[in-house]
């Protein structure tokens, strides 16, 4: 009987396979470029910015991007973008074999990689709603964590590994044969489902994505999750763009790789958990207490470990552990409370809504680390209570963004946990 209700997923599983191993060399060539650009320029926020110009256009797109995914087909969509995206990391490999490569470059090239994901992510989730079986969806979304965490654990080794062998050349030809088998795959293999197309996806393009603005004015439950993941994004990207700054100015990659693969490893253990557990008495309260338990651990330890690698790396599992099961659990409720029919139009919304605060988050994080909290811990005199607190040296300014971004992550789950809108969610689903 467990093997029948399994069994319909497996579409599901084979594009997730075979598009994880793409994300794996997509996510090895964006680690292998922030290595590239900080030896470079060494700088924490011209790196930052390698992220912030993938984001915004992803941001400014998607209320858009949204409303022609549900128009669209979705195995062409992806198909589409997937090809575009391979063709920005072909690129990418002639500038650098011609020696003619500079950090502009990326940017502009992770500005149309951020276009394409704005249409891909909704078609992606959406086709995701279409494989899997409704009550499968907890079991779909822990399987998706698992696999990103995969990619996680195996991206900081191998990255390293083919550079080491070869340079950026190995790494980038890597993401592309993986992207071919990807594509190849998807071609020939994958059957997704059409959605029968109604009179609304005959009205304009502005209509159709004013229909998602318009489904969250109807259903505020939906909105204040995401200004939720929005507040909790905003401290997750400052935490992304201190990260490098704290550790490699304290120790050097090896401990940095360590604890990228710590997180790896610790959203792996989360993922196959989530996948094991069955549905909770309240999928809200698992996201409260859940995100609270991210929060108020890892960005205090990063904070206050002083160079102590080990505190680093529990950190990493303390902030890290309950995060695939958060996950499940907000995929879950929102693809249940969201009809078919609607789930483009309104996950584009969300991704505007929910992700608008990366790049800020990345630009404040390293505007902070650089300009302000490491000039003012270099003029703090030896014996004062900062010093005491989070060190000297190059790293106690990030060390002290840290802190803060624990006070302030603290204060957000808690505003937030005190919604009545969000708990609604669980009484109309």
């Amino acid at each position: 009987m467990k093997t029948e209700k399994f069994a319909g997923m497996r579409p599901f599983v084979a594009l997730l396979l075979t598009q994880s191993l793409s994300a794996l060399g997509s996510s090895m060539t964006a680690f292998a470029l922030i290595v590239w650009s900080y030896s470079q320029r060494g700088s924490a926020l011209d790196s930052a910015l390698l992220s912030v110009c993938s984001y915004a256009p992803y941001v400014m797109m998607s209320i858009l991007a949204g409303a022609l995914s549900d128009r669209w087909d979705k195995k062409r969509t992806l198909l589409v973008c997937d090809a575009l995206a391979a063709c920005t990391t072909v690129m990418t490999l002639i500038l650098f074999e011609t020696g003619k490569l500079e950090i502009w470059h990326l940017y502009v090239l992770n500005a149309l990689n951020g276009l394409m994901n704005s249409v891909q992510r909704p078609a992606s989730d959406v086709a995701v709603s279409l494989l899997v079986p409704r009550e499968n969806d907890q079991q779909a979304s822990a399987l998706r964590s698992t696999a990103n965490s995969m990619v996680n654990i195996i991206t900081p080794t191998f990255a390293a590994a083919l550079m080491a062998f070869s340079g950026l050349r190995a790494v980038i030809v890597f993401d592309l044969a993986t992207f071919a088998c990807a594509f190849l795959s998807l071609l020939l293999l994958i059957r997704i489902p059409a959605i029968e197309r109604t009179a609304q996806e005959k009205e304009g393009l502005l209509d159709a994505a004013k229909q998602g603005l318009a489904y969250l004015r109807r259903h505020p439950g939906v909105f204040h999750i995401m200004l939720f993941l929005a507040a909790i994004n905003l401290t997750a990207s400052m935490f992304e763009a201190a990260l490098p700054a704290l550790v490699l100015s304290k120790t050097d990659e090896t401990a940095l790789g360590l604890i990228k693969s710590t997180t790896g490893v610790t959203l792996l253990a989360g993922s196959l958990t989530a996948a094991m557990l069955r549905r909770p008495k309240s999928r809200v309260r698992v996201i409260c207490n859940t995100l609270l338990l991210s929060m108020s651990t890892e960005n205090f330890l990063l904070g206050l470990g002083g160079s102590n690698v080990l505190v680093w790396c529990l950190g990493a599992v303390l902030g890290w552990i309950a995060i695939p099961l958060m996950n499940a659990n907000l995929d879950a409720l929102l693809r249940g409370y969201i009809p078919i029919g609607m789930q483009g139009r309104v996950f584009s919304v969300r991704n505007s809504f929910q992700f608008f605060t990366i790049p800020i988050g990345y630009l404040l994080g390293g505007v902070l680390v650089d300009s302000v909290f490491e000039p003012m811990m270099a003029a703090q005199a030896a014996d004062s209570l900062l010093v005491c607190v989070f060190g000297a040296g190059k790293g106690a300014g990030a060390a002290v963004l840290f802190f803060l971004l624990g006070i302030l992550g603290v204060v957000t789950c808690l505003v937030f946990r005190r919604d009545k809108a969000i708990w609604a969610l669980e009484q109309d689903a």
